[in-house]
């Protein structure tokens, strides 16, 4: 498993199944002195969807905050360590789960930091239980369907809805060392250079579990997909967006227009040059030092 020091699994039942997350439990995150503290905020960290994608996504970055929060990140349904039930993935599986778990883990209102697709799942969780939240603190959230575009009818998005076939590519272009590889480098990360083993192999230990391609079919055909900006304007929960120049799924033009709906919500929205999709595996530092401005941040509290 790739953990961090100092982290262990734990799980919750979920109407969908068992859902997985990792929060600190042992030293030197947990002392006597932090035992007895029950004050600390928590902070919920919630990966995106890609072939492999799982709570890893964030594991550069939630131990800085370890010693302050308390820390939470769930590999999502069909993900990771999580259960996979072999089902047709819908949008509502999504905002349920989290809902879900949100419910039976935090006490109050959270600080909940995401990525892509789950970050603009979340962000329709926040517009319909508000009461659940704190801030928001997103990188990239999109729909990848927004304002009009339709990415069903995507070359790769057709492709994959033919029976048979898109097995055939889950296995031998998705489910392997190689092509995780090569869409890390080529089209998730802004520098190929960055990518470096562990991820690789920790993103082929999530692609490789039992049943892993039906939620990650369903994201590439497009089951997942949805227009945030037909919602976005309903958001009242205070939120702040980091979003990579490079990141080749949406451009930053689209983050600027989807802010530019509801500023009395979206309170920041940085641009982080030299980025792709996913800023906490390329930059987990510059990252780290964005998310702690936020949570310092007045206008966010």
């Amino acid at each position: 498993m790739f953990l961090p020091p100092g982290f262990r699994q734990q799980s919750i039942p979920t109407k969908l199944g068992r859902m997985v997350y990792y929060t600190a439990a042992a030293k030197p995150w947990v002392t006597a002195e932090a035992e007895l503290s029950s004050d600390r905020e928590t902070l919920v960290f919630l990966h995106g969807f890609g072939g492999g994608s799982s709570a890893y996504e964030w594991s550069k970055v939630y131990p800085a905050f370890a010693s302050d929060y308390q820390i939470l990140a769930p590999d999502l349904i069909g993900w990771g360590r999580s259960e996979h039930p072999a089902r047709n993935y819908r949008i509502e599986d999504y905002l349920n789960s989290i809902t879900e778990f949100l419910e039976q883990t935090c006490s109050g209102p959270t600080t909940v930091i995401a990525s892509s697709l789950t970050a603009a799942f979340t962000i329709r969780v926040a517009i319909a239980r508000p009461e659940l939240f704190k801030s928001l603190i997103l990188t990239t959230p999109a729909g990848l369907s927004d304002f009009g575009e339709d990415y069903t009818r995507s070359f790769f998005a057709q492709l994959v809805s033919t029976p048979i076939i898109d097995r055939l590519i889950y296995n031998a272009g998705v489910a392997t060392s190689g092509g995780i590889r090569s869409f890390l480098e080529q089209r998730q990360f802004a520098r190929p250079e960055r990518v470096y083993p562990e991820i690789v192999a920790a993103y082929l230990e999530s692609a490789s579990q039992a049943n892993a391609e039906y939620a990650a079919l369903a994201f590439v055909r497009g089951d997942l997909c949805f227009d945030l900006s037909q919602y976005i304007t309903q958001l009242t929960v205070p939120t702040a967006i980091v979003w990579g120049r490079q990141s080749q799924f949406t451009a930053p033009e689209i983050g600027r227009r989807l802010a530019d709906l509801n500023p009395q919500a979206i309170r920041v929205f940085q641009q982080l040059d030299e980025v792709g999709l996913t800023p906490h595996l390329e930059l987990p530092a510059v990252t780290v030092g964005l998310i702690r401005q936020f949570l310092q941040n007045p206008d966010l509290k």
